[in-house]
């Protein structure tokens, strides 16, 4: 069922500035309009970065990482002084996020939460940062050398957030960069600006001195361009679009990136699991804010034996999720990010329609809201199935054998997690072996994860891993010292 339009209970027109070398600038530019998903209204106004704007912002990442660095202890106070201000600020940055994305309030906190965590571990981890011993003795010739390796950090770095995790997701990029010791420009998504912005306020108020984190905004073919163009960056981080992750490559040449692409996951349900215990936690993989989630669940393969009573215990589920304002304590399922990308949904669900596959439940678009919508009798000739639909979409096939359902998993381009739910073991290791994935999860869906874990894809979903410690090894150096003595 759809709610009727209830009160933000929050200010309005918020009036955005870009943190330049520990400055709060406005330009002179024109400015960034950033409206609720919800119901369009005006949430507040931001400069987009001119040319001007764009270099000197790069020119304090690169003075502040010659020119001031900090020691590992210093990264790790800031870093924990970020988390317990986060803490401090949980509701309102919450409510910040749940207006300009759309996410269900309490997933809004949840995602706070999360960001709290991130920031934490990634503390620690820049307090764990290390080299080894190499036994250099052991080669004919070095008997009088010893050697190790140091980790240095490989300096500026750009990172480019998307719009639907505005803040666990720049978490990720600005924490491990912070506790590596590199320096950031930060360019987050213009749909989501306002998070970003309480996140930068934060992190000067937490220790971070002048030139760190720097925050502009504006668009790809603008401000992107001219931060790819710089070669001052050492390593670029990027989620979003394959073809934009290609256009980065493509631009930076030998230079590091951190790459997440996307995804069609996929989650198995063999016939020998529990399907009430199964099918409720596919419920929330699969429409969490609107299924605009990276590792949503979006194909759901289920053995030809157990399809009926799946879908018996599922599609009661799904109809009962509560759609609308975001700001509702109760409210499951809020609008996709704007009306183009629901009416890109709306427009994919019916080319697949038009092709044979037969409708569930949901199917019905209203604004920029997209009901919850199962698919069946599909194929992999059909976008909801073949391409990332990043919506409240789930479609349904079947299978006969686990040989099967992994070749249905691989029969894709992307490849960043799956899941399968099965009381054997066997059935577990076969699908974590042969998946072409980054991740496995077993007994669950594809869209678990913690913030401590190795998180990417491969194909393209993808290059590098998130996760600060597994991210601190992107973002730093190994570098070989041997004395000879």
């Amino acid at each position: 069922m759809l709610n009727p339009v209830g009160s933000y209970n929050r200010a309005t027109n918020m009036q955005g500035k870009m943190l330049i070398n520990g400055e709060w600038r406005e330009s002179g530019n024109n400015s960034i309009h950033v409206h609720a998903p919800f119901d369009g209204r005006l949430i507040g106004s931001l400069p987009e970065a001119s040319g001007t704007d764009v270099n000197d912002a790069v020119t304090a990442a690169y003075n502040a990482f010659n020119k001031n660095r900090l020691y590992p202890h210093e990264r790790y106070e800031i870093l924990l002084n970020t988390s317990r201000l986060l803490e401090e600020n949980r509701e309102i940055i919450a409510r910040t996020l749940s207006g300009e994305a759309g996410k269900p309030i309490r997933d809004a906190r949840l995602e706070v939460n999360r960001s709290i965590q991130t920031f934490i571990i990634s503390a620690e981890e820049a307090k764990r940062i290390h080299g080894e011993g190499v036994p250099v003795e052991a080669s004919k010739g070095s008997e009088n050398r010893v050697a190790f390796t140091i980790r240095v950090p490989v300096g500026p770095i750009c990172a480019i957030s998307p719009f639907n995790f505005p803040l666990n997701l720049v978490a990720h990029k600005v924490g491990p960069a912070i506790a590596a010791g590199n320096t950031v420009v930060l360019k987050p998504s213009s749909l989501t600006p306002f998070t970003a912005i309480h996140l930068g306020g934060i992190m000067l108020k937490a220790g971070l001195p002048p030139g760190h984190l720097n925050i502009i905004f504006g668009s790809g073919s603008k401000v992107g361009e001219q931060l790819l163009a710089d070669m001052r960056f050492a390593l670029y981080t990027f989620t979003g679009s394959p073809s934009v992750g290609r256009r980065i490559k493509e631009a930076i040449g030998l230079r590091r990136a951190i790459l997440e692409l996307g995804s069609n996951s996929a989650t198995i349900i063999h016939n020998d699991t529990d399907i009430q215990k199964a099918s409720q936690a596919c419920v929330r993989a699969g429409f969490a804010y609107a299924g605009q989630v990276c590792i949503s669940l979006q194909r759901l393969l289920i053995h030809r034996e157990i399809k009926d009573k799946f879908l018996d215990s599922f599609i009661p589920a799904v109809k009962g999720l509560k759609v609308g304002n975001p700001f509702e304590e109760d409210i499951d399922v809020g609008p996709m990010i704007s009306e183009d990308a629901a009416i890109r949904a709306e427009e994919w669900i019916t080319e697949a329609v038009s092709k044979g596959a037969r409708l569930l439940t949901g199917g019905v678009r209203k604004g920029n809201i997209v009901l919850p919508t199962v698919l069946t009798n599909v194929d992999k000739s059909m976008k909801v199935v073949c391409s990332e639909v990043f919506a409240p979409v789930v479609t349904i096939q079947e299978y006969s054998s686990i040989e099967e359902a992994i070749n249905m998993v691989n029969d894709s381009e992307y490849g960043l997690q799956a899941g399968i739910f099965t009381s054997d073991i066997k059935n577990a290791f076969e699908v974590a072996k042969k998946a072409r994935v980054g991740g496995v999860m077993i007994n669950d869906t594809s869209m678990y994860r913690v913030d401590a874990m190795p998180y990417g894809g491969v194909k393209s979903s993808g290059i590098g891993r998130e996760g600060p410690g597994y991210a601190i090894e992107e973002m730093t150096d190994l570098k070989i010292i041997v004395f000879n003595l």
